[in-house]
């Protein structure tokens, strides 16, 4: 026997083995084997049973919650939206309306609603609660004058702008909170427009709250708007917020932009970048990659990439508008001045709507004419009949936004034409013939004197002054010849921001310039002008206006500066206003005490701005004192309006501020003729002034024929006493 295997000891453990260890292996093979063939059965037998139970909307939650190993979970199933709080700050009302409508669309889904006017909102006590709450919370906020917010935002704006950039409170303080903002502006107000909506985002974000939608900007400019109003800007923005309001309650992240594998991106559930709006579309690859919490030094180089984006998409779209205008025409681009929410309104304020931009409407003191009563001051200054006088206007926009607007803004703005253009013999045909059906209202009508009403079917006088800026009518001159053709006389006023349109004016009967402010900062306050540059603009239509005296050719009709006195603004500005008669050197000078037409929510003017006829007339004097060759002519105390004229119509003593109409006509049929060869001036078509209409006459500006005159001055019945 082999001496070597005397060392083997086969009955070893360790030997046995080592000799069976192929059948180990193979043993531990099969069982890791099988433990995987386990796990993926079990893992795929849940997946089933997952899908199952997310789709199936009908089972009761009881069996839905059925688990794997026999029992039934207790637990309740959690809120993902537990309600939504609609905050507005508005100033005309539109915000306020819009959150309205919001949470009747809220209702809709049986949620609970609330909406809350920012003004009696405490941030620094309850926006906090929001980041627990499961609200979702909505911002309904307007931009007001120069970009500020409204005055019911004002204070929940500054707050939120502090806290921003408070490092006390950092940029996860809202986390948690979920919001959406909708801004209202107008484009026209380039520098500004939705700045507050933009703003209210960008703060939020910026302290750590999730946006669940993007963010909607409504336009006034209907030009200018996404879809063709503000009314409409905000319903598309709503459906995108109800919609994604559904989602939110089924536990649905934000789709795929479909720029990654399967369909399925893990950002997916991230918020855009504050500047993102509601026409901009997400899924970028670069905004995909953007996480909730972002390095500082980063930052920048985030927003330089998404700002590039825009730039580039903004760039395409412009090519694109181009390329479409170029296949159509112009004029099928251009959209009506008036939208039907603004017919609506205007047609509610008795305005007879005219075409695409045009409007007429009866003034208060035709009818009271009608009657035998008095006149408007018109007919004190110039010798105006008012139940013959035709209030309209070729274009109710404006390039203002005064805050003594007696139209309460409702109005459009803007500071050039961009709206379809009706031809002025459509205008001109349907203002008369709107004006005639409102007159034949007052047939019949107990005091209507009848002589008057057959008068006041022929239109003699055009004011051109009904609202608007009627000089922004790129056929303005057209409609002035065909006014003149049928004998109607043209009063003109104009808000003194169209310089060159004021320079290349055809004749008129009477020119006006709105002269609200003497100053610079007096005017951006009180006319609200949408011009970057209007203080250059203001200053060049009194040199216009100049040029008409200055140059024989082109001196055709008389002008007038119009002052609008509003108490406690622009009542100390004296030799101010003094340097601006220099400048403008006008026929005549019409001082008015402003006119209080009601509480509105666009105007924060109330009766103590209205002055006392007593302080009107103490400014006038005050006002002739700086000014050589002007005296006060005329006065209408009921209208709280003055007339300073200048002494080149007081002749031999007498003043002749009145209008010999018959004989304008006469001289401008003849320009016409002439191809604008011949030239006549404004003293070529003077009346005598009567004596009543004279200042510090007893009738203060009544007309003694007038029965309104005659019973004021009646003698009282002392027989009884």
């Amino acid at each position: 026997m082999d001496p070597s295997l005397d060392t083997w000891d086969f009955s070893s453990p360790l030997i046995s083995l080592w000799i069976n260890r192929f059948y180990i292996y193979l043993g531990f093979a099969f069982g890791i084997s099988l433990w995987i063939c386990f796990q993926i059965v079990i893992r795929k037998q849940l997946f089933i049973f997952k899908d199952k139970n997310s789709k199936d909307k009908s089972v009761p939650k009881a069996t839905r919650d059925l688990m794997t190993n026999g029992y039934i979970s207790l637990q309740k199933k959690d809120i993902l939206v537990s309600g939504v709080k609609i905050f507005y700050g508005s100033q005309t009302g539109t915000a306020k309306g819009f959150a309205a409508s919001l949470a009747e669309a809220v209702t809709s889904l049986r949620l609970p609603v609330a909406v809350i006017n920012l003004q009696e909102y405490d941030p620094d006590d309850h926006l906090v609660e929001e980041v627990t709450s499961k609200n979702v919370c909505a911002f309904v906020v307007a931009t007001y004058t120069d970009g500020r917010p409204t005055e019911s935002a004002e204070w929940f704006c500054k707050w939120l702008e502090e806290a921003s950039s408070d490092f006390r409170f950092g940029k996860t303080y809202l986390k948690g909170m979920r919001y959406a903002v909708f801004g209202l502006g107008n484009s026209a107000y380039a520098n500004h427009f939705n700045k507050v909506g933009k703003n209210v985002d960008k703060w939020l974000w910026m302290l750590g709250a999730h946006r669940v939608v993007a963010r909607g900007e409504g336009d006034c400019d209907v030009v200018k708007s996404k879809h063709g109003s503000i009314e409409a800007d905000f319903r598309v923005w709503k459906t995108k917020f109800i919609s994604r309001l559904q989602a939110l309650r089924k536990g649905e992240r934000k789709p795929c932009g479909g720029n990654c594998k399967k369909g399925q991106c893990e950002s997916s559930a991230e918020e855009e970048p504050f500047e993102s709006t509601s026409e901009e579309e997400s899924g970028t690859e670069d905004q995909q990659s953007l996480n909730s919490v972002v390095d500082v030094e980063d930052l920048g180089k985030i927003m330089n990439c998404v700002k590039k984006e825009k730039r580039e998409k903004e760039h395409q779209e412009e090519k694109s508008t181009l390329v479409r205008n170029a296949v159509k025409g112009e004029a099928s681009e251009r959209r009506a001045m008036i939208t039907p929410a603004l017919r609506e309104a205007l047609t509610k304020q008795g305005y007879q709507l005219i075409g695409s931009h045009s409007g007429v409407k009866l003034c208060r003191w035709t009818k009271s004419m009608l009657r035998g009563r008095g006149g408007c001051y018109k007919h004190t200054f110039y010798g105006i009949e008012s139940h013959r006088c035709m209030e309209t206007t070729p274009s109710l926009a404006c390039a203002n936004k005064c805050v003594f607007c007696w139209r309460h803004h409702t109005n459009p703005v803007g500071t050039e034409w961009r709206w379809k253009m009706d031809q002025p013999e459509m205008i001109l045909k349907e203002a008369i013939e709107n004006h005639q059906s409102m007159i034949k209202q007052f047939k019949g009508v107990p005091g209507v004197r009848e002589d008057r009403f057959e008068e006041g079917m022929m239109v003699k006088h055009c004011a051109l002054s009904l609202v608007g800026e009627p000089i922004m009518y790129p056929e303005i001159n057209r409609f002035l010849k065909l006014l003149h053709e049928c004998k109607i006389s043209s009063f003109l006023v104009t808000n003194a921001q169209f310089p060159v349109e004021i320079r290349n004016l055809k004749p008129v009967t009477q020119l006006y310039v709105s002269v609200d402010a003497s100053t610079k900062d007096s005017l951006k306050k009180i006319d609200r002008p949408l011009f970057k540059d209007f203080w250059q603009r203001f200053l060049n239509s009194l040199k216009a206006l100049a040029a008409k005296l200055a140059f024989p050719l082109f001196q055709q009709q008389r002008t007038v500066y119009r002052l609008t006195l509003v108490k406690a603004w622009n009542v100390d500005e004296l030799q101010a206003y003094a340097e601006l008669v220099t400048l403008g050197n006008p026929d005549f000078i019409e001082v008015k005490g402003v006119t209080y037409c009601g509480e509105s929510s666009a105007s924060s003017l109330t009766m103590a701005n209205v002055p006392w006829h007593e302080e009107v007339v103490h400014f006038v004097r005050e006002l002739v004192a700086l000014i050589p060759n002007y005296e006060i002519a005329c006065e209408h105390e009921h209208s709280n309006c003055l007339l300073i004229a200048h002494t080149r119509f007081k002749i031999d003593g007498e003043w002749w501020t009145w209008i010999d109409y018959n004989r304008f006509q006469e001289l401008v049929q003849e320009y016409e003729d002439s191809g604008g060869l011949t030239n006549f001036s404004a003293k070529d078509y003077v009346a005598k002034t009567p004596l009543w209409a004279l200042f510090g006459a007893s009738e203060r500006g009544f007309d003694p024929k007038d029965t309104r005159y005659q019973r004021k001055n009646k003698p009282k019945d002392i027989s009884g006493c």
